[in-house]
Parts: C-alpha cells; sequence; structure tokens
C-alpha cells in the first residue's frame, strides 16, 4: 500500500491509499504456482475466480489477459501464498529463495525466444 496525499496542504486536504498490482505474465502465473505446488483449482479455489479463468490467463501470450479484478485476485492469493511477482528490471525485496530470467525476452544464450520458436513451427 501506499499513501499518497497532496504535498503543502496541512492538514493534508486528500489522503488515499492505493495499491499498484503488478503486471503478471502467463510464464509468471505458471512458475509461480509450480513454486507453490499448487495445481489450477487448488488456484482458483485460493483466488475465488473459475478454473476456466485461470487455464485462459495462463494461456495468455506475454502479458496475462482478463478481467482486471479477476487478475488482481489472482496476483493477491498468489502474494497471500508467499510468492514476489518481479517486473522486468526490478530488484527483489524478498529474503526468500526464487528464480529470475536473466534476460527479459525469456531466451538465454542457447535458447531461443518464444517468438523465434513460434516463427519456425509456422
Amino acid at each position: 500500500m501506499f499513501d499518497i496525499s497532496i504535498q503543502g496542504a496541512y492538514p493534508p486536504i486528500l489522503t488515499f491509499q492505493t495499491r499498484i498490482d503488478p503486471m503478471i505474465t502467463s510464464a509468471q502465473m505458471r512458475a509461480a504456482r509450480a513454486l507453490l505446488g499448487l495445481d489450477q483449482k487448488t488456484l482458483a479455489q485460493r483466488a475465488g475466480v473459475s478454473v476456466p479463468t485461470i487455464q485462459r490467463m495462463e494461456a495468455s501470450q506475454g502479458q496475462v489477459r482478463g478481467v482486471i479484478e479477476s487478475l488482481t485476485r489472482v496476483i493477491d492469493a498468489l502474494d497471500s501464498a508467499g510468492v514476489e511477482l518481479l517486473a522486468e528490471g526490478v530488484p527483489s525485496t524478498g529474503e526468500g529463495r526464487g528464480v529470475r530470467l536473466k534476460h527479459a525476452d525469456g531466451a538465454g544464450p542457447d535458447l531461443e525466444t518464444p517468438a523465434e520458436a513460434e516463427r519456425k513451427s509456422e
């Protein structure tokens, strides 16, 4: 949570709290679920969404697409289960073990990017 208020006003004339949710990719969502040892059904139950919603989100290419409220519920469920979702170039503030891609495109020196693999299959 972040407290936001108008500076220079005393007392502040506007104060509210907002939560800035990270964007999540389908690969992050599958990886988070795997780290927690959750199947799609269990994540759906914890997030209060349907299994087909989880399946659609995980089938998205790149950023997860879907209803913002459902996405927020999934992110909150993963967060409360102990997963820290990281955006590109953002350092981790957590203390637990984890994994992260070295390259923003998801490819290592010996791996092709998902886009390259898709072009080859066409």
